[in-house]
């Protein structure tokens, strides 16, 4: 498909989150739909009432693609969705990834973040972030780690996240490895802000198997 949204409409999307066995993944040119959002090729596959480009803001074009399909998911389903960014030129294209199980999300976080160690979502510098060899650039720091860590803090001392399960699937719902649960739980133990129920442990991969324990 030259255009690169034709085969995945709504309700091809919605049979494949509704394959409990299948995981997909399937490309689309996200800067093509930004781009003639208006016209009747791209309205008769999206509904524009429910994507929002921002002209200043290019590199987010495939993100606001991915939230508009997770949106059709419903709310109480437990899905898992993520998208890889490609830049080539001035236009952005991408990936996007479902799966109905933790282990499929895991692995697919893998590979992303082995190609974009500072957000695991594009071939470009998506958040802006500083590199190498500018002034505040740090080894390691990640603006999306940063605020990710920061919403699971939040959660656990709301009680939203009561239990380390919740935690581990929170932090890849947001597209970050379950590491950066681990790393959030073991500093509020250490500070003595939280207290568990349970054997603790550091799982942070096959999560599906991880011993449960609550905060």
């Amino acid at each position: 498909d030259q255009y690169g949204f034709k085969q995945i409409n709504d309700e091809v999307f919605l049979k494949l989150t509704n394959a409990p066995k299948t995981d997909f993944i399937f490309f689309i040119a996200s800067s093509f739909i930004k781009r003639f959002a208006t016209l009747p090729a791209v309205t008769k596959y999206f509904k524009q009432e429910n994507i929002s480009f921002k002209e200043t803001n290019p590199k987010e074009c495939h993100r606001v693609i991915t939230n508009y399909f997770r949106t059709l998911i419903p709310a109480d389903k437990e899905y898992y969705l993520h998208s890889f960014t490609i830049q080539k030129g001035s236009n952005y294209y991408g990936l996007i990834f479902g799966t109905n199980h933790t282990l499929g999300m895991e692995k697919f976080l893998r590979v992303c973040w082995r190609h974009d160690t500072l957000a695991g979502e594009s071939n470009c510098n998506i958040n802006n972030d500083f590199q190498k060899g500018e002034l505040f650039y740090q080894p390691g720091a990640s603006s999306k780690k940063q605020d990710i860590s920061n919403d699971i803090r939040q959660r656990i001392l709301t009680k939203e996240i009561s239990n380390n399960k919740d935690g581990l699937k929170y932090a890849l719902k947001c597209g970050c490895e379950p590491k950066v649960y681990v790393d959030v739980i073991e500093d509020l133990i250490k500070s003595k802000k939280v207290s568990i129920s349970g054997q603790f442990n550091r799982t942070a991969m096959n999560i599906h198997n991880a011993k449960l324990y609550n905060i």
